[in-house]
């Protein structure tokens, strides 16, 4: 048995979204500081925005506790 669990399913998932004018100023501001803080001048808004979500939905302690609930009742 390896020790490295067989990896769960990578495939990319595509997602439109429509934003108000104010969040996608909001969303090009932090790229910006984005690029100047990494010197990463190819980074786009699109190439941000899943982590920025992944680190959202991680840090939201009601999210995590509901799923557990959920998963728990299952």
């Amino acid at each position: 048995m390896l020790k490295l669990a067989k990896l769960p399913d990578r495939t990319p998932v595509k997602i439109g979204i429509t934003v108000t004018p104010d969040l996608d100023a909001e969303l090009r501001a932090y790229r910006d500081l984005y690029r100047t803080t990494y010197d990463d001048k190819a980074a786009t808004v699109a190439d941000l925005i899943p982590a920025m979500l992944e680190s959202f939905l991680a840090s939201d302690r009601a999210f995590a506790k509901a799923r557990k609930n959920t998963e728990a009742a299952t």
